[in-house]
């Protein structure tokens, strides 16, 4: 009997150790996740007190609740906070589109603004403003329904006998460059002051943020992260390749288009309220991936890491140089040289796209 235990003890001893490992990672990434949400939070915190004038904590929190503080109720209410919230929730919709389309098409160059879909937004944007003559609220609209439709039209042209993440990432290259062409020939065509307001759309910005831009992006965040989050363990599946996950159980076809449609959703929503804020869709997964244990869904951290990547270009743009530069000029300073370095580091491994 004693020897049969004996026998049996390295294989529990394994287990247990195997158990151990899995609890401390659990516990490092949410640790991680819990940290990345504080680093958030303080970057809100700063939106809302930096400024020309200086407010503290204590009055920006009796603001927040309700009360009116002299001075503050303005510029905090009505300019800093539709700011912060804006930077925030475009961000989280980048941050979760783009670690969205990277686990289910496995391959970190398949982010929104990298497949074109930013680019059919902006320029359907560019359309509306040059030759429609079209007004904000009218241009968002348009930008939303041409990302979707843009995402449509890459899906068609590169499903053939099943989704290939390689084929789609080329394909979306490819209209992402036309589109840009048509967008350089529009602002070649665009008078004087439709030039300034579509280069200051395309950039990326948010400047001059009001509720009005923030309302339909907040219910855009209510209605589609929860289902995009429904998703995660699925797409974590996918991961593994369409054969191994349909094995498993999964609808592949289904989860990907409901990942796919939510995900544009987010993308284009973002992108109407703000514009392409460049880069933070292709970073934020990648970022996300290497502050948190492996072993897990990267949504939640990708769209905490997209949020602090907006608010903390938004506050280096405003106060780090003499000049006030928009986000999307400090994001796309960030992302470029690691496109680079990633498109460098797959050629000298001798991968593919």
């Amino acid at each position: 009997m004693s020897s049969a235990v004996q026998e049996d003890s390295p294989a529990i001893s394994t287990a247990e150790t195997f158990a151990a490992g899995r609890r401390r990672r659990a516990r490092a990434r949410v640790a991680a996740t819990v940290a990345l949400g504080a680093l958030v939070l303080a970057l809100v915190a700063v939106a809302l007190m930096a400024g020309h004038t200086f407010y503290t904590p204590v009055e920006v929190a009796r603001l927040v609740l309700g009360e009116t503080v002299p001075g503050a109720s303005f510029a905090v209410g009505e300019l800093r906070l539709p700011r912060a919230a804006l930077a925030l929730l475009a961000g989280t919709c980048f941050g979760l589109a783009g670690v969205t389309f990277q686990t289910m098409l496995r391959n970190a160059l398949a982010s929104p603004d990298i497949i074109g879909i930013s680019s059919g937004a902006g320029a359907a944007a560019v359309f509306g403003i040059v030759v429609l003559g079209l007004g904000p609220t009218q241009v968002s609209v348009l930008a939303v329904a041409a990302g979707l439709a843009t995402a449509l039209l890459v899906y068609v042209l590169a499903f053939k006998d099943g989704m290939a993440g390689t084929r789609l990432i080329l394909i979306g290259i490819g209209l992402s460059a036309m589109l840009d062409s048509l967008v350089a020939y529009l602002l070649s065509k665009a008078a004087k002051w439709d030039l300034q307001t579509a280069m200051r759309w395309l950039t990326g910005s948010v400047n001059d943020a009001t509720w009005d831009a923030v309302l339909p992006l907040a219910v855009a965040v209510a209605v589609g992260v929860p289902v995009l989050l429904s998703q995660a363990a699925h797409l974590r599946l996918l991961h593994l390749g369409d054969d191994a996950a349909s094995a498993l159980g999964v609808r592949v076809e289904r989860t990907r288009v409901v990942a796919i449609v939510i995900a544009v959703g987010l993308i284009a929503f973002a992108t109407a309220a703000a514009g392409p804020i460049a880069f933070v869709a292709f970073l934020s997964g990648p970022i996300a991936a290497r502050l948190v244990r492996p072993g897990g869904s990267l949504m939640i951290p990708a769209a905490l890491v997209g949020a602090a990547l907006v608010l903390a270009a938004d506050l280096v743009g405003q106060f780090a140089f003499d000049a006030r530069y928009p986000v999307g000029v400090v994001t796309g300073a960030l992302g470029a040289p690691y496109l680079v370095y990633l498109l460098v580091r797959t050629n000298r491994s001798g991968g593919s796209l």
